[in-house]
């Protein structure tokens, strides 16, 4: 996958288990009109689709639909680039739902290319973000979910599936707790936006008067000095830093960028991450690996969907395996 992209205009979907966002993006990036709509990941499958037409139908009103080209949809994963399914842990009514089918016969034929929401993370922040110019990368997004893609030889690398990169599933804790995906002491169980606030909440931390008792909200308390919201977020970088230092052994990056809603906690979170990463990444090819945030926020699902989209030099469709 190329980040090189032409001029034109594509359709983006970023879809996680909160929200479902749609734009009409340009080849420079820019998002020129946006769609929204709560994702309801506890309904039907059936449900979950009626939310993304919603989307899509208010992008279509725009006079700018017309020129659209194609879609590019980034998914909470896993998916299944080669079928054109999706299957995430966050959205059960979704089981190997036929997404790229489905989202095909809205847009009249346009052709679609999916990609696992880490892949599309790891695409915008290639483009426009704090990846640019680096041949080999590990991007996070560590969220709700926890999940990631690489940058290999300069390019995008989604793997035969759409999923390569998916750190979330990695396990850093071979005798930690069962984690939603099957497998047991998975980063996600333990670096999570929900996981982080549940081990401080076990731990007895005591949310404000607001109750408020999300990540957000422990990082809070932890720049307030109190000690178990620190733990809680120090465990969390922990298990990123064995994992990110597990990747830059087996493939030699050079940067992990991290971003998410969890990332949003600031040197709450990086402080303990480049601490602990240096007791893990120590071998001589993996000791300079530099961690920075992510420069394209919450706009990077967007961007990296509509970098799946746009068209490319040859061999677009062997690293996507477009449906």
């Amino acid at each position: 996958m190329h980040t090189d992209l032409v001029a034109g205009l594509v359709v983006a979907l970023d879809i996680g288990g909160t929200k479902i966002a749609g734009a009409l993006v340009g080849g420079d990036g820019r998002l020129l009109v946006r769609a929204q709509r709560p994702t309801p990941a506890r309904e039907d499958g059936e449900t979950v689709m009626r939310a993304v037409e919603e989307v899509l139908a208010e992008l279509s009103l725009s006079p700018l639909w017309a020129g659209a080209q194609a879609v590019g949809i980034g998914s909470a994963g896993p998916v299944d680039a080669v079928e054109g399914t999706v299957s995430p842990v966050n959205v059960p009514g979704w089981r190997g739902f036929p997404l790229v089918d489905r989202v095909s016969r809205v847009v009249g034929g346009r052709p679609v290319t999916l990609v696992g929401d880490g892949v599309a993370m790891t695409a915008a922040e290639h483009w426009q973000g704090a990846a640019r110019g680096y041949e080999n990368a590990l991007c996070l997004v560590v969220s709700t979910g926890v999940g990631g893609g690489l940058v290999l030889g300069g390019q995008v690398h989604p793997g035969p599936t759409g999923n390569a990169g998916h750190i979330g599933h990695v396990s850093v804790d071979l005798d930690g707790d069962p984690c939603a995906c099957g497998g047991r002491g998975c980063v996600e169980r333990i670096a999570s936006g929900p996981h982080i606030a549940r081990r401080a909440l076990e731990n007895g931390w005591l949310p404000g008067p607001d109750g408020d008792t999300s990540a957000a909200a422990v990082a809070a308390s932890a720049r307030a000095g109190d000690p178990v919201a620190v733990a809680s977020f120090e465990r969390a970088a922990q298990a990123l830093a064995a994992a990110i230092a597990a990747t830059a052994t087996l493939v030699e990056i050079d940067i992990a960028v991290v971003g998410g809603g969890v990332a949003g906690a600031g040197d709450i979170l990086f402080a303990p991450l480049r601490r602990s990463l240096a007791t893990y990444a120590t071998l001589s090819f993996v000791r300079h690996l530099k961690v920075t945030p992510a420069l394209t926020a919450t706009n990077a699902g967007l961007l990296g969907a509509a970098a799946a989209a746009f068209p490319h030099p040859p061999h677009k469709e062997a690293s996507y395996g477009v449906a």
